[in-house]
């Protein structure tokens, strides 16, 4: 059987109507030599059901890496995913970022030894969000912007994000005032570097936890590639109850340690000590 190229890691917590519609994405893919693995921070038996389901409906492999519900462990369930992982190259996003069909393509075509991707993506109001079928994806006019204009999208300079090719694009990624940094709803690198920063501080929640990995990929040597304006996800909406202002808080302090001190390898990660 030949080796998996790439791992996509999608992290979800008891949202599977939206873990449904990021499955049937990544179905549509150009590139196929992938797998997922899912990173289930304690979701219920629904959830459950609706992957097992999904195992049997999608031509690619799916992982379902989970354990309990002890509240905001996302970090912990990404090094277990993290590890779980099959491919040498590692593609991290969330159960509510829908790609569009050429996404994967993308991040393998402008990988890099010595290089991780950051990409961003495209907010979708509740409306939308709630209104886009399997067909839709399928076809891929919920990535037209004719398409998501006509069922309520306002007109916006963000709206470049889905509509920028060839020149256009290359010229946005370069001159966008965001900062390439690893963000964990679009972002990917080697398994390799990434087990060499011991992956994810597992002391953080909400708030950073992902840029913090890229900090310490930074100290390494390693650099950031570009790609908001060419991986393509749309972010479906949501609530976000989890977020509290200490979780915030103790993360930056945690990111400061980090930027002063030039870490490169958690002692909070995968491994221990």
């Amino acid at each position: 059987m030949k080796p998996i190229d790439t791992s996509v890691i999608i992290s979800t917590y008891n949202s599977p109507n939206w873990l449904q519609k990021v499955l049937w994405s990544f179905e549509t893919q150009i590139f196929k030599d992938f797998e997922v693995v899912i990173a289930d921070d304690g979701s219920d038996e629904v959830t459950k059901a609706l992957i097992a389901s999904m195992q049997t409906r999608v031509n690619y492999p799916i992982q379902h890496i989970w354990h309990e519900d002890n509240g905001f462990q996302k970090t912990i369930i990404l090094n277990k995913a993290t590890i779980a992982a099959k491919g040498d190259y590692l593609v991290y996003t969330d159960g509510d970022c829908m790609a569009r069909a050429d996404f994967l393509q993308v991040h393998i075509d402008r990988r890099e030894v010595g290089y991780f991707l950051s990409g961003g993506y495209f907010k979708l109001p509740m409306d939308i969000s709630e209104l886009i079928s399997e067909a839709d994806i399928k076809t891929q006019r919920c990535f037209d912007i004719e398409w998501l204009i006509s069922h309520g999208l306002k007109s916006s300079f963000k709206n470049n994000k889905i509509t920028a090719k060839g020149f256009k694009q290359k010229l946005l990624n370069t001159f966008t005032p965001t900062t390439a940094t690893w963000n964990g709803h679009n972002a990917s690198g080697y398994k390799v570097d990434i087990i060499a920063v011991n992956g994810y501080d597992e002391r953080m929640q909400y708030g950073g936890e992902d840029r913090e990995l890229g900090e310490r990929l930074f100290n390494t040597g390693i650099k950031a590639k570009q790609v908001r304006y060419s991986a393509v996800c749309l972010h479906l909406d949501h609530a976000r109850g989890y977020v509290k202002p200490e979780m915030i808080e103790k993360n930056l302090k945690i990111r400061a340690t980090t930027k002063n001190e030039k870490i490169t390898k958690t002692p909070f990660g995968i491994e221990k000590f």
